[in-house]
């Protein structure tokens, strides 16, 4: 098992169709111990009885994932529970729905703050945090969620393409930086699923379909199929790997037309 024993948290689980809840499951069945967050105080019946399943896991509400005292305040807690950390697992995005809806050029000011904050800032501030806080045991790897529109023009992904591109970015400085701590970062960009989030972006079945008839391997990809790439990055069998996006969208990235 490539997570035996391994203690890993993973940020914004919402339900059993995110992304986020593959990567628990594909981690869990290689040995993993898992931690959560989740946000909204009405959601922690529902979150808890998501989890069960995971036996020995823990949930602890994280209301803002960008707010530098927030997240502190729920990191020292995990620590104090916990322990170090060997991985966490950052599934945190979010865009104002009319700045999803209309064109880029409409975005606000406030719009496009926030999905920079929800979306990169909150992976940056985790980060810091967690080598602040002392969470991480040698090795430790992080792992944060990207997708394709972050370097292609997709419509209604707009303001969100912007903050993937920053939190890309970001996968590579925070490389940089705690490399020399023996941590490694990497992004994982995942194909279009049907997720929560999706329902979000316009004719988001259209791009189902073009990724289906287009993309090498000729189908669209799974939660636990991404999942189980994230406990690759999250295992010592990545160990030369850092400062990447992965990509597992059944190759339809390298299509040209």
């Amino acid at each position: 098992m490539l997570l035996k024993d391994k203690k890993i948290l993973i940020i914004g689980i919402r339900n059993k169709w995110s992304i986020a809840y593959g990567i628990a499951q594909s981690a869990y069945e290689n040995g993993a111990n898992l931690i959560f967050t989740y946000r909204g105080e009405e959601n922690e019946e529902k979150i808890r009885k998501l989890i069960s399943e995971f036996e020995g896991s823990k949930a602890y509400m994280l209301n803002d994932a960008s707010e530098d005292e927030l997240v502190k305040e729920v990191f020292t807690k995990i620590k104090e529970d916990n322990g170090k950390l060997d991985g966490i697992v950052h599934a945190v995005a979010h865009a104002n729905t009319e700045d999803l809806h209309n064109d880029f050029i409409y975005t606000s000011k406030e719009g496009y703050t926030h999905a920079v904050d929800a979306s990169s800032y909150s992976f940056v501030l985790i980060s810091r945090l967690a080598k602040e806080l002392d969470m991480l045991n040698e090795n430790a790897n992080l792992v944060t969620l990207t997708y394709y529109g972050s370097t292609k023009v997709l419509d209604g992904y707009n303001v969100m393409g912007v903050a993937k591109a920053a939190l890309e970015a970001s996968v590579r400085y925070l490389a940089k930086n705690l490399g020399k701590d023996g941590i490694r970062v990497n992004a994982i960009s995942a194909g279009p699923i049907k997720t929560l989030s999706a329902k979000g972006i316009k004719d988001f079945s259209s791009i189902l379909t073009i990724v289906e008839e287009k993309s090498p391997l000729q189908r669209n990809v799974t939660i636990n199929q991404v999942g189980n790439v994230a406990t690759f990055l999250l295992s010592d069998m990545s160990s030369a790997i850092t400062g990447q996006v992965i990509y597992a969208d059944s190759g339809y990235n390298i299509i040209g037309v």
